[in-house]
Order: structure tokens, then C-alpha cells, then sequence
């Protein structure tokens, strides 16, 4: 995956002055980010000690997504997979999109918002997952296909803030997300794509519906941006909204016939 640049370094607001004017983006520390990269490395490293000890990968039978034991009420394994991979190359590459995408959107959704982005994305992926195939699975690929989706979606909304690059940023996530299922539907089943596409699907809804919305304010040269959704309380809506539509997937693989 190429990363595409999280936005672009000045921006146009209409002013006084001719040109483009330069306007500091926000930031913070990236710890939730971090934060989740050293538990699911974390989680790795007691998969290795299990299979030492035990012979067998117990955090993955406990954990891994699997119809049948979902319809068993082990609900959890909607959560769980996103933290549990399958060697350290799948862990190595999903470990490093997190980083690439999640330390600038953290800094843009902020902390609270882009840690319930993750995980609403994780289960957007499992739920459609264990609604189309029976195929055990896990990764955090649910989750960063999310990221990639927010990524995207955020540039959208904020077209006309940032200017002509947009567009070539943009190009270039749809083109990153088109690679990855392409391959992962020439994979033979290796590869979860119905998870990557529910995941992409729960970020898209929950940055269009909770992700934060600039604005330029003030009089120039005093500009600043403001965001006018609210973390705390927008956010409801679109986490709403996740939940709802995937849940009802979950529904729907409860109860329809197995064959």
C-alpha cells in the first residue's frame, strides 16, 4: 500500500490576502495508536509462548472468528480476532498500516473517537465475515481497512478546506482499497475480503455519520479551525449507526438455516 498524505500542508480558506494561506493543523500524541500496537504485539508474543508451552495457539482457539462457535453465544469472537494474527509477516503488515494510517487520524478524530473507530471497524468486518463465510479468521485488517475508509472519507468532506490535492490523495485510496481486494479475491479463500470490505464499510458510515467536520474561524491572519462536531456527542451517531446495521447482519446469521 502506498500512503496516501494525510492532508495537505496549507490550506485556501476564502481571506483578505492573496495566495494560499498556511493554517496549523491540530495534534496530539498519537497514544492510542501506540497504545494498540503494543497490545496486538503483545497478544502475538503470548501466542508464540501458548504454542511453546501448550502445543497449540490457545489464544486462537479462544479467540478466532467462527460461525459456529458464535452461534454457540461466544460473542466475544466479533471483538477478539482484530488483536490475534497468524504469523509475524501478517502481523508485520497490519502492524505497520496501523501506524501509517492511525497516527494521523488520531490526531484529527482525536483520542476517544479514533479508538471507537477502530474497533467499530473490527467488528464491521467480523460481523459481515461470519454473515457470507464459515471460514475461520483473524487480523486487524477489519480494523485497518476501517482507518483506510476513514482516511478517505475525511478527505472528502474536507475538499475544498485542503484544494486541488485532494483529489490525487483520494485517487489514491480508492486505488490502494481496489489492490488489496483484488487480491485478496485471487487469494483462494486465504485472505478474509469479506471482512476488509465490512470493515471499510463500518469506517466509511462511522466517519460520515461522527468524523470531524472543520471549519476556518476568525479574522485573518488570526485563523484556526474548529471542529463542529462535537467528539463526545456526534460520535454517538455514527457508533449508532455501526452497530445497528452490522448487528442486524449478526441477526440474520443467527437465524438463517446452515447449509
Amino acid at each position: 500500500m502506498n500512503q496516501p498524505p494525510a492532508s495537505p500542508p496549507n490550506l485556501n480558506p476564502a481571506a483578505p490576502a492573496a495566495g494560499v494561506i498556511s493554517i496549523r493543523l491540530p495534534s496530539s500524541s498519537p497514544r492510542v495508536t501506540y497504545t494498540l500496537l503494543a497490545v496486538t504485539i503483545g497478544v502475538y508474543l503470548l501466542q508464540i509462548l501458548s504454542q511453546f508451552l501448550l502445543g497449540f495457539d490457545l489464544l486462537i482457539a479462544l479467540g478466532a472468528k467462527s460461525g459456529e462457535l458464535i452461534r454457540d453465544g461466544e460473542l466475544w469472537r466479533l471483538f477478539t480476532p482484530m488483536f490475534l494474527h497468524v504469523g509475524i509477516v501478517h502481523l508485520g503488515f497490519n502492524m505497520y498500516f496501523l501506524y501509517s494510517f492511525g497516527v494521523g487520524l488520531e490526531q484529527r478524530f482525536g483520542h476517544a473517537r479514533f479508538l471507537l473507530l477502530y474497533l467499530l471497524g473490527g467488528f464491521a468486518g467480523n460481523a459481515l465475515s461470519f454473515l457470507i463465510t464459515p471460514v475461520p479468521a483473524v487480523g486487524s485488517s477489519t480494523s485497518v481497512f476501517g482507518l483506510v475508509a476513514a482516511e478517505g472519507i475525511f478527505l472528502y468532506q474536507h475538499r475544498r478546506l485542503f484544494g486541488a490535492e485532494t483529489k490525487n490523495a483520494i485517487n489514491n485510496i480508492v486505488m490502494t482499497i481496489v489492490i488489496n481486494l483484488a487480491i485478496g479475491f485471487s487469494s483462494g479463500g486465504y485472505i478474509d475480503n469479506w471482512g476488509h470490505i465490512g470493515g471499510l464499510l463500518g469506517g466509511l458510515i462511522f466517519t460520515w455519520f461522527s468524523g470531524p467536520l472543520w471549519e476556518v474561524e476568525g479574522i485573518y491572519p488570526l485563523l484556526r479551525l474548529v471542529d463542529r462536531r462535537g467528539e463526545s456527542r456526534d460520535m454517538i451517531v455514527g457508533a449508532a449507526a455501526v452497530l445497528f446495521i452490522f448487528g442486524a447482519l449478526v441477526l440474520v446469521a443467527f437465524f438463517r438455516p446452515l447449509g
